[in-house]
């Protein structure tokens, strides 16, 4: 499987913002190939509001809403080939920032916290190895160099 997905970052200067004072605003506008616009900005704790807008969603927590939202795509699947009936899935899943050994500040570690609703009993084996197959297939999983683990939530 490949392909190429497009995403566009619109930041503009606000009227007399002292941009070369760096009390600028950090809020632009992500914006994909099917029309979705979505507020970002810096995150609060690493640009103090007012420069950053923090209704907006930052990069630290796209990056995590990613990982879960791709372990949830997968599992759903393979939930649903294994004939486990899923009423709902939630995850409030985690990020941390650190800093590595090579002294760069990074995304050190995300886990995922998928609480997922069955109609009638579903068989935890199953469900288990569903989990640990859309892991190995998460696409955005595969692509970030630091740990992600999964501990459901029952």
């Amino acid at each position: 499987m490949s392909g190429t997905y497009e995403a566009t970052v619109e930041w503009r200067s606000g009227n007399g913002e002292p941009f070369l004072t760096r009390k600028y605003s950090r809020a632009h506008r992500w914006t994909f190939n099917g029309g979705a616009e979505v507020p970002a900005s810096s995150s609060p704790s690493v640009v103090r509001v007012p420069m950053s807008d923090p209704a907006a969603v930052d990069p630290e927590e796209a990056l995590v809403a990613s990982l879960a939202s791709c372990h949830m795509l997968f599992f759903l699947d393979l939930a649903s080939r294994a004939g486990l009936d899923v009423v709902s899935y939630i995850d409030r899943a985690t990020g941390e920032m650190g800093t590595r050994d090579d002294g760069k500040v990074a995304m050190i570690r995300v886990t995922l916290h998928p609480q997922v609703t069955f109609a009638g009993d579903a068989d935890d084996a199953r469900v288990a190895e569903a989990h640990h197959r859309a892991h190995e297939l998460c696409y955005i999983a595969n692509s970030v160099n630091f740990p992600v683990t999964v501990e459901p939530v029952e």
